[in-house]
């Protein structure tokens, strides 16, 4: 496209008028160039001014709008770029449509213009557009082509330019910073690996870098100097901290380097930043610092990308290359901003670039976090292969135990059994061998002794029966075994039985003990008592239960029983203490009661709730 040119000098920057009259629009001087039109910057500092301005150059440029027919619609302007440190202002017929409300640097350069020419009701149809820039001088300046038309034309073309150059990097710059938010909380959980930090310090820089190419539409709520500064002097964070991280994951350091690249980005960051009391301008230093920029990104990433190939980290040298790719694209953008070699309608590289560091970066965590996952799936594989044998070998010591404890139980009731069997089915048949060899034994009295005999077999056998913690169950098989004996002696046998709670104490040998305690006392009543009658009684009292063996013969003196060299009183208290009961007798000349107290818990239990 075909376009007249005009530039003269001004001082400071003036708003433009609403409508252009008189010498607002110069008549001569005007040239023709062909669109897109650049020119490159020139350095000079300081920067000149005038009563107190900065020197600026007005710069005008005059298009023709060809004629359409009105059935096409309504007619935009679309600019798929225009670069200046400063502003512009767009008319129709010599009518203001549009004008930059930013401040003068970073003043919406990347965002492509849409304006539309014919926006209101009965509007004439445009002749020409005219487009007023006004920037510093010696910075240069460019305008890209210019599309008229309507907006099924030409709106396809403002709609992908505005993706590629504004909606894709704040979509890419947003992702990276909340990948590098998620490294920063693993970081805090994990202080001893500063690559999450770094990563994190990656993603905010790149960020900060990127914010010029989609915001600054509108007045930003910093003043230019720090806005430009930042974006300059994150570049060179960028590329310290990338070489940081190359420097952790490869693990080669190297001191005197690693300090120069920090102080020559502290130092960029002090000339860029408004900290001194007359910072330089960072539009006319930025080329000088993009220079040294490319001279220190390939010192730093090609030492990484050497360190990196010598000791075989593939992920180093993955990111080290990209980032000698993204220097390369570095220059490019460097070119394209300075207007040299490169057409204004270019793209800049470098938030495509940072798409590549973004997945890098994020490839590299995620391997170091699978990898982690990895090694704990291994940890808790070989913890539970381990844990399997420990099993094994539980369950094995286990089955000796229980086959230990087993053969210990058996030689425990055995020992048990023998014992009883010999203080009483061996005493008895002894007293009975005794009596035949002196001949002092008739027929009734030894039927006696061999009966005793029979109930001692019989009680043993009655303890090995399992009882369930029921002394009921163990009273009546007591009651089954003694009740024809008395009645074949003539004597009534009462059975005045309650319901009473379980024992859960009341083993075989418990059921032993207690049944032998209950036949002696049956016994001292059949020998001594000439009863007539027995009664047993059995109910739950405080603290345990309570069985009552009650008769009507003659009485005896329990004092002189339990002094005296008989061993039945002696014998029944040793067992209740074994079992940790207590009997007690109470004697007249009309009968005698023992009372056999036993309790609901076994020695040193805890009371049931």
């Amino acid at each position: 496209m075909q376009a007249q040119r005009l530039e003269r000098p001004s001082v400071g920057f003036t708003p433009p008028p609403y409508v252009l009259q008189g010498d607002d629009m110069p008549r001569g001087g005007w040239e023709a160039v062909a669109l897109p039109f650049a020119q490159s910057p020139q350095v000079k500092v300081p920067q000149q001014q005038q009563q107190g301005q900065p020197l600026t150059t007005e710069v005008w440029y005059r298009l023709a709008v060809p004629a359409l027919a009105p059935e096409a619609g309504p007619l935009y302007l679309y600019l798929p770029r225009w670069k200046s440190d400063g502003q512009i202002a767009v008319y129709a017929d010599g009518r203001l449509l549009y004008q930059t409300d930013a401040k003068f640097l970073w003043n919406a350069v990347n965002l492509p213009l849409w304006i539309p020419l014919q926006g209101t009701a009965g509007a004439p149809a445009v002749r020409e557009v005219q487009i007023r820039g006004q920037r510093l001088r010696h910075t240069g300046a460019a305008i890209s082509s210019a599309w008229v038309g309507p907006s099924a034309a030409i709106g396809w073309r403002y709609q992908a330019r505005h993706w590629l150059q504004s909606d894709f990097p704040a979509m890419s710059s947003a992702a990276f910073v909340a990948a590098g938010i998620f490294a920063l909380g693993v970081w805090l959980l994990r202080r001893h690996e500063p690559l999450y930090l770094l990563f994190f310090a990656t993603s905010v820089v790149a960020f900060v870098r990127t914010l010029h190419y989609f915001v600054s539409r509108q007045r930003l709520p910093i003043s230019d100097a720090w806005f430009s500064g930042l974006t300059v002097s994150a570049l060179f964070w960028q590329v310290l901290i990338s070489y940081l991280f190359l420097s952790y994951l490869h693990g080669v350091h190297h001191r005197r380097l690693t300090i120069t690249a920090c102080v020559v980005t502290a130092l960029v960051s002090m000339l860029t930043l408004p900290l001194l009391p007359a910072p330089p301008n960072a539009a006319i230093i930025s080329p000088l610092l993009y220079a040294l920029l490319l001279v220190l990104g390939t010192t730093l990433l090609g030492v990484a990308c050497r360190d990196a190939w010598r000791v075989g980290s593939k992920e180093a040298g993955l990111l080290g290359g990209w980032g000698l790719i993204s220097l390369m694209s570095g220059g490019y953008d460097w070119l394209l901003q300075s207007n040299l070699l490169v057409s204004v309608e270019g793209i800049y590289l470098g938030p495509y670039s940072n798409i590549g560091v973004f997945f890098i970066f994020s490839y590299i965590m995620l391997r170091r976090y699978l990898a982690a996952l990895d090694g704990m799936e291994r940890v808790n594989a070989n913890l539970e292969h381990r844990l399997r044998e420990r099993e094994g070998e539980l369950a094995l010591s286990y089955e000796r135990l229980r086959e230990t404890e087993h053969r210990a139980t058996l030689a425990q009731e055995r020992q048990r059994l023998m014992q009883d069997m010999h203080d009483g089915l061996g005493s008895s048949l002894t007293s009975a061998l005794h009596l035949v060899r002196h001949g002092k034994a008739g027929s009734e009295e030894l039927a006696q002794v061999l009966a005793e005999c029979m109930d001692d077999l019989k009680l043993a056998i009655d303890s090995m029966e399992p009882v369930d913690a029921d002394l009921l169950l163990l009273l009546a098989t007591l009651r089954f075994r003694l009740a024809p004996r008395l009645e074949g002696m003539g004597m009534e046998l009462r059975w005045e039985v309650q319901d009473v709670p379980p024992l859960a104490w009341l083993d075989a040998g418990s059921a032993l003990n207690l049944l032998r305690i209950l036949q002696e006392c049956f016994a001292n009543v059949v020998k001594h008592a000439q009863a007539s009658c027995i009664r047993v009684e059995c109910e739950a009292c405080a603290g345990g239960i309570e069985v009552r063996v009650l008769d009507d013969g003659h009485g005896f003196d329990v004092d002189a029983a339990l002094q005296a060299r008989g061993r039945g009183l002696k014998n029944q208290l040793r067992r209740a203490d074994a079992i940790g009961a207590s009997v007690s007798w109470a004697s007249t000349a009309a009968g005698t009661r023992c009372v056999l107290w036993l309790p609901l818990q076994a020695p040193g239990q805890p009371p049931a709730p």
